[in-house]
């Protein structure tokens, strides 16, 4: 009991660390991919057909083809396009890509879920498709939508670990180089387990608290 817990004590610093890049990565990646979805659900619900076919081609490709192969593309293929990304901004450009996706379809479910009546009082005082946008729907639009955002935003830790296939030092990453030095699997990897539930779980509490903060937004 004395060796695990000694082994525990050395180990946490690297897990530490592979947490806080873990977090960077997730942190990163959620700002790029709320961005897009922002943009991916305005180009779904705005009525001019170029942009609804720009926006449903991106949600059809990036949401039905593996985040891992993103994944690689970003890191393995773009230099012989002449383009060559550390490894950390690959992981995070496509772990935000690949979720703005389904961001884009989970806005875009608000967006559609708004009431009609409001966008038509809008318009009739004068606001244009876009004020009525800006001001009207997307306040709205994003005050429904926190849930299902903020599962997104859990799964996207989750799969903040697919990072570790292109040698980001995120908290798998390191997990499995300590496991491989001392073949320590249960404690290393029910450790790490334990490490994410320290980002996922205040994700949950800040989602409900930013869904209660919003209520007012939900306009009958």
């Amino acid at each position: 009991m004395d060796d695990l817990i000694a082994l525990l004590v050395r180990s946490l610093p690297v897990l530490l660390e592979g947490l806080w890049v873990t977090f960077q990565l997730s942190l990163l990646a959620f700002a790029l991919a709320l961005t897009l979805g922002t943009i991916g659900a305005t180009f779904r619900t705005v009525p001019f057909a170029p942009l609804n076919w720009i926006g449903t081609a991106y949600v059809e490709f990036f949401r039905n083809t593996p985040l891992l192969v993103q994944m690689f593309f970003a890191f393995f293929a773009l230099p012989s396009l002449g383009i060559t990304l550390p490894g950390f901004v690959a992981g995070f450009l496509a772990l935000g890509v690949y979720t703005g996706a389904f961001m884009t379809e989970a806005i875009r479910a608000g967006v559609l879920a708004v009431s009609r009546g409001h966008i038509e009082a809008a318009r009739s005082l004068g606001l244009s498709y876009f004020q009525t946008l800006r001001w009207i729907v997307l306040p709205q639009a994003f005050a429904i939508t926190v849930p299902p955002v903020g599962n997104l935003t859990s799964a996207m830790v989750r799969n903040s670990s697919v990072a570790s296939a292109i040698a980001v030092p995120e908290l798998l990453y390191q997990a499995r180089v300590l496991e491989s030095r001392t073949f320590a699997t249960y404690p290393i990897f029910i450790t790490t387990g334990l490490l994410y539930l320290c980002l996922t779980i205040p994700i949950g509490w800040g989602v409900n608290w930013l869904e209660r903060r919003l209520g007012r937004y939900r306009a009958s």
